[in-house]
């Protein structure tokens, strides 16, 4: 029986993977898009983060919109709007680009935002609900993988088309005057064009093909009366204590990923590496997740339970943070590479221990939890802030509090059920 319920899987596991894969392809452009927007639209740090910011924010003005819209449509057609939206996000690029606009360039990746908000409010559940609980963990770190395998190969992609020749063409800008500087500019702008236009068709053309794709439909098992007999006291998404504070943990957890993976060219930038070497260093930070993900796969639970890896992941974070900040260049990019393989097991480890006991609460629990994706629109945005004020190297700061964070949630933080 559980045979063929696997094999009935496949398909859904397939196609929710597919997505997965796009989830992180759209997300991790980031890395690249920062330094891009730096030298295309001459800005500081703190504004170029700005891209983070308005990609990430976008879930949490988005994920309780995007909960009613599921709540309409179901997770099969929802997924279907989520991958349309998206596509408008990447048109906007082309007159963003046209113009060297950046309110128009933010305004894109906020829309872009949006639409992942719906596909990620419909696929994480989607992926826990499909099949039994007790593997929930294993299918979301494949999904992982399938999304950071993706972000590994982005930022060298669109790097190839729009920063491939970066080092020489910001020497080429020293010499210019007012009228070749702009005209450089905009052409450097334009570059995106092309790349923006193909994910544009690509999205598309999967919108409509998850949309008539042999998807089941699922609902949650919790929305079941059986399933919310012992929570009858609770009329408020706000008492379930190991939500919110789950919440928090994952509003830092995402803050800390976004850091490690869309700073790290600028910082390497900043530290004195020429573009064409910075430019892979996303695609180390997402390897050593994928490295992460595998051994969570394997680990989890036949020799670790899910927890400790929580715990470790936590612990090794702050180690590698101290060694971020205090360490030489070489060895401080280094260390916020390998927070990705820290970062891999977090999210798969805390969403489970978060929306475990929520009953008829699943579905804004779970738009909750996607809402604290916020933390990767707010951190980054601190880290420019204190790279132009402070020094890049100092501002990797903030990244050991927002551990001892995740830590508390993995030692004592999920077990509550009660505010006292």
């Amino acid at each position: 029986m559980n045979s063929q319920k696997s094999k009935g899987n496949f398909l859904p596991m397939l196609i929710i993977g597919a997505l997965f894969f796009i989830f992180g392809f759209v997300t991790w452009l980031n890395g690249i898009l920062i330094p891009y927007f730096k030298i295309s639209c001459e800005l500081s740090d703190f504004e170029a983060t700005l891209v983070a910011f308005a990609f990430y924010i976008s879930y949490t003005v988005m994920a309780l919109p995007a909960s009613w819209v599921l709540k309409k449509t179901g997770f099969h057609r929802g997924m279907t709007v989520g991958l349309l939206v998206m596509a408008i996000g990447t048109l906007v690029f082309v007159p963003a680009a046209l113009s060297r606009a950046y309110w128009m360039f933010l305004s894109g990746l906020f829309i872009m935002g949006a639409g992942l908000a719906v596909l990620q409010t419909a696929a994480n559940p989607y992926i826990t609900i499909i099949g039994p609980r007790e593997s929930a963990a294993r299918r979301i770190s494949i999904m992982g993988i399938c999304n950071k395998l993706a972000g590994a190969f982005a930022p060298l992609i669109l790097a190839y088309y729009i920063l491939n020749d970066g080092d020489a063409f910001v020497k080429s800008l020293e010499g210019m005057d007012s009228i070749a500087r702009a005209a450089a500019l905009d052409s450097l702008a334009h570059r995106v064009i092309g790349p923006y236009l193909v994910m544009t068709s690509i999205l598309v053309f999967l919108g409509i093909a998850v949309r008539y794709a042999p998807l089941p439909d699922v609902e949650t098992e919790d929305d079941s009366v059986d399933s919310v007999t012992d929570f009858t006291n609770k009329s408020s998404i706000f008492q379930f204590p190991q939500l919110i504070l789950g919440a928090i943990a994952l509003f830092f957890y995402v803050g800390v990923e976004v850091i490690a993976g869309d700073t790290i060219i600028r910082y390497g930038i900043s530290q004195g590496f020429k573009i064409e070497t910075a430019k892979v260093f996303t695609t180390y930070t997402l390897i050593a997740m994928i490295v992460g993900y595998l051994a969570g796969i394997l680990l989890i639970p036949k020799l670790i339970s899910q927890r400790t890896a929580l715990i470790a992941s936590a612990l090794l974070g702050i180690a590698l943070s101290i060694v971020v900040v205090l360490a030489s260049p070489t060895y401080s990019i280094l260390a916020l590479a390998l927070l990705g393989l820290a970062n891999a097991l977090v999210w798969p480890a805390i969403w489970p221990l978060a929306i475990h006991d929520l009953g008829k609460f699943i579905k804004t629990g779970s738009a909750v939890l996607i809402m604290a994706i916020a933390g990767g629109a707010i951190l980054p945005l601190l880290w420019g802030r204190l790279s132009d004020s402070i020094s890049p190297q100092m501002a990797y700061i903030i990244l050991i509090p927002s551990y001892f964070i995740i830590l508390y949630y993995s030692v004592s933080g999920y077990k509550l059920r009660n505010w006292k």
